[in-house]
């Protein structure tokens, strides 16, 4: 993708600016300046597939690790500028977008489940020192055992992303005696974590993802003014069920998958721009070019543009709804009543299915629209970002509320 066309993503994809949040317009100016840098060496960076130790390096040093955290005074990114950003940075490089969302949507889970103070420090601290976050996904496979005034961490986590980079990770584990799901957050190089990055992925090639084995971290038991934030602790307990989970802690699924829409939304808008400069830029990029007719009075590719053009606007369309809504209730001083939670959920099921039908049919066919090295990343990032949610499961996701929700009777 281009600079110009990274550039015209930013601009649509941005909240409105109030005249004097010079904050707000500056992180999406440096969002944008680093969108633009990734894009330059996107292919060749694919195409190693090394740890993303550079490109966690970029993030650092435009400081958007710092600068996407919960908002809170004089610090953080609201959900919507939070959101821009991500969707920014994967259209350039879908990888170190979703590390960056993962990160973002991570500093939102110590808000879901821990108390506020506590979580007004570890965001002040990961704000000071501009700090990584990874998590674990596919539920709890740690165990965290009873150790005199604490417990022990054991088991092995698969990670997404920045698995060998981030500086500290959150995982679920098992209690053992009581059966108790406790998140826990652990500095990245504690004694007894180790990683194993993975290899050889299909797509999200640069996004870090591997195996990190925790072998017996001692995490402490919180005294009364709390625990140094480098050290293991436990931030909070996950909720056995939805009857058991206050409304706002409920959001927090929700926020990381909508913050993984924006990846895929923004790999969607980076394929289609990337085959359009290609389509403009030479002929020869076109495999079924007729002779001598430039690509503006092509029929058959003003008519495929104009479908997969139509394709991103309603996906943008749908995902827009679903952030504002979250936006909206993420807002401080908002009280959410038992239901929002659901009709959140699935308004992000949708635009999940929306951008996940989009994505793989967009970037599969641009591959007929232009021919250049590279541009099928699109295609394998989008199949790998979509893999682990069906659209079955979301379309029955999104059935079941439309009829048995409250709202709806």
């Amino acid at each position: 993708m281009t600079a110009l066309a990274a550039s015209a993503l930013m601009e649509s994809a941005a909240p409105p600016l109030a005249a004097d949040d010079g904050v707000r317009a500056l992180l999406l100016r440096t969002a944008r300046e680093v969108a633009d840098d990734l894009a330059a060496d996107a292919v060749d960076r694919d195409h190693a597939g090394r740890a993303p130790v550079d490109e966690a390096g970029r993030l650092r040093d435009a400081g958007l690790p710092a600068a996407l955290t919960p908002p809170g005074p004089d610090r953080g990114a609201d959900w919507r500028t939070g959101c821009a950003v991500i969707q920014q940075i994967a259209a350039a490089d879908s990888s170190v977008g979703e590390l960056l969302a993962r990160h973002y949507a991570h500093g939102w889970d110590v808000r879901f489940h821990g108390a506020a103070e506590q979580a007004a420090a570890l965001e002040r601290a990961s704000v000071q020192g501009g700090l990584l976050w990874a998590g674990a996904g596919n539920g709890p496979a740690l165990s965290l055992l009873p150790l005199g005034a604490g417990h022990l961490l054991h088991g092995v986590a698969a990670v997404h992303t920045a698995a060998t980079v981030a500086d500290c990770f959150l995982v679920d584990a098992v209690c053992p005696g009581t059966g108790d799901v406790l998140v826990v957050r652990v500095p990245a190089h504690h004694p007894g974590v180790s990683v194993d990055p993975a290899a050889d992925r299909l797509g999200q090639r640069v996004a870090g993802a591997g195996a990190v084995a925790f072998d017996g971290v001692t995490v402490p038991e919180a005294a009364p003014g709390g625990v140094p934030e480098t050290l293991p602790q436990v931030v909070g307990v996950r909720p056995p069920d939805a009857e058991a989970t206050a409304p706002y802690t409920a959001l927090a699924p929700s926020a990381l998958r909508l913050a993984l829409a924006h990846v895929g939304l923004g790999n969607l808008h980076g394929a289609l721009a990337e085959a359009r400069d290609l389509s403009r830029a030479a002929p020869a990029h076109r495999p079924a070019a007729p002779a001598g007719l430039p690509p503006a009075e092509d029929p058959d590719l003003l008519l495929a543009f104009g479908e997969l053009a139509s394709a991103a606007h309603t996906a943008t369309a749908v995902v827009d709804r679903a952030t504002d809504a979250l936006a909206d209730a993420l807002a401080p001083g908002v009280r959410l009543d038992v239901e929002q939670p659901a009709d959140i959920a699935a308004l992000v099921a949708t635009a999940e299915a929306v951008t996940a039908r989009a994505a793989l049919h967009l970037t599969a066919r641009v591959l007929e629209l232009a021919d250049a090295p590279g541009l099928d990343r699109h295609w394998r990032n989008a199949r790998t970002l979509t893999a682990h949610r069906s659209p079955a499961h979301l379309l029955r996701d999104i059935g079941d509320h439309y009829l048995n929700s409250p709202r709806h009777r």
